[in-house]
Order: C-alpha cells, then sequence, then structure tokens
C-alpha cells in the first residue's frame, strides 16, 4: 500500500459448532489520530463464514459519514479477502451465482456479500489476509473478542 490508510480494520469471526452459537469482533484503528474503537456481537445460530462476514460489515457500518476512506482490511479469513479481491466480480458477472451455466447454484451467503459489496463501494478498499492464532496483536485480540461474544450469546439464551 503506497498511502498510509486512514483506517485500519481488523476483523475476526468465531462460532462453536458451525453452525451453532457465533461470535464477531471489529477493531477499529486511526493512524493519524490513534484512536481505536472496538466493537463485537454475536448470533444463536450461525456459521464461522457469517461471523467472518458480519464482522467486516460492522466495522464498515462504523465508518459511515466518514467517506471516501483508506481503508486498509486486515482478517484471517480467506474466504472473506478472497470473495472481496477473486470472486466477487465474476459472482456479480453471473448475477450472483457460481457459474456461468444456467441453473448454478446462487453464491452462498448471498444477503451478507450483497451488503459487503455495497458498503466496500463507500471507500477505497485493501487488503491483508493474516495468518490466525499465529500472534498476530489485533488478530489475536479480535478472536478473544469474538470467544467473548459467543459465551455472551450463550448465557442469553
Amino acid at each position: 500500500m503506497s498511502r498510509t490508510p486512514d483506517v485500519i480494520l481488523y476483523t475476526d469471526g468465531a462460532c462453536s459448532g458451525n453452525p451453532g452459537p457465533g461470535g464477531w469482533a471489529v477493531i477499529l484503528k486511526h493512524p493519524a489520530t490513534n484512536t481505536v474503537k472496538k466493537l463485537s456481537g454475536g448470533e444463536a445460530d450461525t456459521t464461522n463464514n457469517r461471523m467472518e462476514m458480519s464482522a467486516v460489515i460492522k466495522g464498515l457500518q462504523a465508518l459511515r459519514g466518514e467517506k471516501p476512506l483508506r481503508v486498509h482490511l486486515v482478517s484471517d479469513s480467506e474466504y472473506v479477502i478472497k470473495g472481496l479481491t477473486e470472486w466477487l466480480t465474476g459472482w456479480i458477472k453471473n448475477n450472483w451465482r457460481r457459474g456461468k451455466k444456467a441453473g448454478a447454484p446462487p453464491v452462498k451467503n448471498l444477503d451478507l456479500w450483497q451488503t459487503l459489496h455495497a458498503l466496500s463501494q463507500e471507500h477505497i478498499m485493501s487488503y491483508e489476509y493474516v495468518r490466525g492464532h499465529t500472534g498476530h496483536p489485533e488478530n489475536e485480540e479480535c478472536d478473544r473478542m469474538a470467544v467473548a461474544a459467543i459465551e455472551s450469546v450463550r448465557s442469553r439464551t
């Protein structure tokens, strides 16, 4: 990335069982001001991929009214990173289907992909994949927050 981002968006999602109760977490860092905002939440019955996507969506939604920004997304989800950087264009071209042929199955998690696509168009995005559970400080913190969100969901049910 050639310029310092306005915001670095660290995200993670977790699920206990797949499907099962899940949690998502976001750390938003503004390098110019050194401010940090943390968000988390969860759902009672979801999947890991949905929580990974929800984290990015919640992070981008928190930036509403501050656009367009240079946003650098850091995620340990290959599904999210590859979806946004490699697969999305083809899905849109194929009317949100996973192939060109008639009758090709629709994209999984279509509701979230459409929301994520719309939100990502509001900013100048760059992407970074980090391997999970390897000591990356913000990724580890997001993981702890997402797991805590699962426990919070469990305590409400």
